[in-house]
């Protein structure tokens, strides 16, 4: 691949789609009905979720792995990843008959660790986050001889993961608008050098997470910034630090516009995504289609938009969190604390004011032990399942007007 500066063309894109096929899968495009009765446009899902190890990685990591010669295919590869990197990785360099290891942040998801190891990749725990399992990456790579391939700073990189917009601009020739996630800008920019050849009047957003988003400072100051420390976030998948020397260029010469969402707007996209259109999508995943939902991108006039779905690789229990996390914020999950006389039927008086309106109790807690309370008096704490934000206030409402002094904790 001839790769002159920071030049990444469609041609190099086209020869990765060639190389890759059969290899990874063609995803759907898959109509989003309730985002785009909401948004009053039609509105297509780029289904990487349901690519080969979860994500859109193999893409990138087989394109990479395929070109390298034999010798050194028989020493091995290394990365470092948060987790669908690692898998892909090790996925490809099994494929290709090379070993591989894989050096991953010690908080990484115990699922994606997990299946590293089944898909034969020798896993390898660092404190801290991804750039120091990077700084780790790279010395074993000297140490060892071994290929270190790159998450995103890479040209075959960028050129594998840039067939997904190949195929974008294949199913869907009306696009105007296409939502990717951001991370260290591998995604964004392959997918936009494919809709600059081909679809060229379409713009294409990048999204990163409020808690980790260094390219609109990066882009401002036309070098790689890091960023603050990433704190928590359920978008660990693009919670990089500092876009790439290769990356950054890219980014800038071929994507319109970069934003930001929360957790909080991520996590109700998840839900959106799980419960209407039958999708499991980790956070960085679901970035795209939580700006859509929240006004943080202005559609243009005419056309379809699509966002991608990078990635479906979530624990279980984080799934469950994210779940509740979403519920709360759309106003369907809620936390009441009240004090009752105590004695009986107090409680059963205020659990029959919730549910004639429809409130399903998730939670109930008596408190008793250190608050300010009458000898005869007890603090309960609920937590209600809603239809939505109205018929919350309906309820709060309702058991106010039956003599209960109720204060809202959390109410989205």
């Amino acid at each position: 691949m001839a790769v002159v500066g920071s030049t990444l063309t469609e041609g190099d894109v086209e020869d990765a789609a060639r190389l890759i096929s059969g290899h990874v899968r063609e995803t759907p495009l898959l109509p989003a009905g309730e985002l785009s009765r909401r948004l009053g446009r039609r509105v297509l899902l780029k289904a990487e979720n349901l690519q080969l190890t979860g994500s859109f990685k193999p893409r990138g990591a087989f394109n990479a792995i395929a070109r390298l010669p034999q010798d050194k295919l028989d020493c091995g590869v290394v990365a470092a990843s948060a987790g669908n990197h690692a898998q892909a990785v090790a996925f490809a360099a099994r494929e290709m008959g090379a070993t591989a290891i894989l050096v991953m942040p010690s908080n990484a998801p115990l699922a994606k660790v997990a299946a590293v190891r089944q898909y034969g990749g020798e896993v390898r725990l660092v404190d801290g986050g991804y750039d120091e399992a990077g700084k780790s990456a790279k010395a074993l790579a000297e140490a060892e001889s071994r290929t270190l391939v790159h998450a995103f700073d890479q040209p075959e990189i960028v050129a594998g993961q840039g067939t997904i917009g190949l195929e974008i601009c294949r199913d869907a020739p009306d696009l105007s608008l296409v939502v990717v996630p951001l991370g260290g800008g591998g995604l964004a920019a392959g997918i936009a050098i494919a809709l600059a050849a081909r679809l060229p009047k379409a713009r294409l957003i990048g999204v990163q997470s409020e808690a980790c988003a260094p390219y609109q400072a990066s882009l401002e100051a036309h070098e790689p910034v890091g960023a603050r420390p990433a704190g928590s976030t359920i978008c660990d998948g693009i919670a990089v630090k500092r876009p790439g020397d290769f990356t950054l260029p890219l980014v800038e010469r071929y994507v319109s516009e970069v934003v930001t969402v929360s957790d909080d707007q991520v996590a109700e996209a998840m839900v959106l995504l799980l419960e209407r259109s039958k999708l499991v999508v980790e956070g960085a995943g679901a970035v795209g289609v939580a700006a859509l939902m929240h006004g943080k991108i202005e559609p243009p006039a005419s056309g379809e938009l699509c966002a991608v779905l990078s990635g479906g690789n979530v624990d279980a229990t984080l799934l469950a969190e994210c779940m509740r996390m979403g519920e709360t914020a759309a106003g369907r999950r809620m936390v009441l604390s009240t004090v009752v006389p105590d004695r009986p039927g107090a409680l059963a008086q205020l659990l029959a004011v919730v549910a004639a309106h429809a409130g399903n109790v998730v939670d109930v807690e008596h408190l008793r032990d250190g608050i300010d309370l009458h000898v005869r008096e007890t603090a309960i704490k609920l937590v209600l399942q809603t239809r939505g934000a109205d018929n919350g206030a309906e309820i709060l409402d309702a058991v106010r007007a039956e003599g209960f002094s109720v204060r809202v904790e959390r109410e989205a």
